[in-house]
């Protein structure tokens, strides 16, 4: 399998997504905003007491054979405090041919600081995964959301402007062995266990344009911008995302979005597709 070739192109698409992106964030700064991410989690954390049960859908298409890989992820978030919540899911593929489930992963969340305004707040969070998988390793890019045994820590800080919500994280993560088949290692000898991570997320609320009911529904649009350097490789990745998101009752929530790379030299094995999320909220469940 041959790496993906370093496209010039990718990096140009993503200078002329920059005026649009632009745009989004600074258009009708009026009412509250959403900051709920399809693909990163923001510094806010949910309310206390509550659980809510996601499940992800992800549909990527192999870049050597044209066939499409299907990804099952439910997940179950706790807000244990109005500082800390944890999110425990399950992965299942269908990689090999046969749904099968491959492993899960265990998150946490932390946060230690807020400005809270009328209208806009600042926040900044900590967190950390554990991931668990024994499906076989079949690419550099380390992937704890389903493809590697591994953890990671990072920081994440959220910016919300009435309408529209900002957000950005930097994390280290470390993979390992998933059992029986081996981390890969480079032709010069060296395991590429270890790598960072780094997002951009803007979102606008989109409507409604003002609040009646609880009973309404939100839709937001946003962008992110998801990126990988493999400190033992030299190698990275950069891929954008946009997408679109629906609130309904306050309680469930509806993401549809499509993950496409700009700009490659890691080997991945099927770095575009659409991600589909779907969510529902239990508030009060406990004290």
């Amino acid at each position: 399998m041959q790496p993906s070739d370093p496209k010039t192109s990718g990096w140009l698409k993503l200078l002329k997504s920059i005026p649009a992106l632009l745009i989004l964030c600074s258009t009708g700064i009026r009412a509250n905003a959403q900051e709920l991410f399809v693909f990163t989690e923001p510094a806010s954390n949910m309310a206390a007491g509550t659980v809510g049960l996601r499940l992800g859908n992800s549909f990527m298409k192999e870049l050597h054979t044209g066939k499409t890989n299907y990804h099952l992820i439910p997940e179950v978030m706790m807000g244990l405090s109005k500082k800390i919540m944890v999110h425990g899911d399950m992965f299942l593929s269908n990689r090999n041919n046969a749904m099968v489930s491959e492993g899960g992963s265990l998150y946490a969340k932390y946060r230690f600081y807020s400005i809270d305004e009328v209208q806009k707040h600042f926040r900044m969070a900590a967190y950390g995964r554990y991931s668990f998988n024994n499906a076989d390793i079949h690419q550099e890019e380390i992937n704890l959301y389903g493809h590697n045994t591994g953890w990671e820590g990072g920081a994440v800080a959220t910016q919300l402007l009435h309408k529209v919500a900002l957000s950005s994280s930097l994390s280290y993560l470390a993979a390992q062995d998933n059992r029986t088949y081996k981390f890969p290692v480079s032709t010069n000898g060296e395991i590429n266990r270890k790598a960072i991570n780094y997002t951009f997320s803007a979102g606008r609320l989109m409507y409604p344009e003002e609040y009646t009911d609880y009973k309404q529904t939100n839709i937001n649009l946003m962008v992110e911008v998801l990126g990988q350097y493999n400190t033992g490789l030299k190698k990275h990745y950069l891929d954008i995302a946009p997408s679109v998101q629906f609130i309904i009752n306050s309680r469930s929530r509806i993401d549809v979005a499509y993950r496409y790379q700009l700009a490659a030299s890691l080997r991945r094995t099927a770095p575009q597709g659409v991600f589909v999320r779907l969510e529902h909220n239990f508030f009060n469940a406990f004290k």
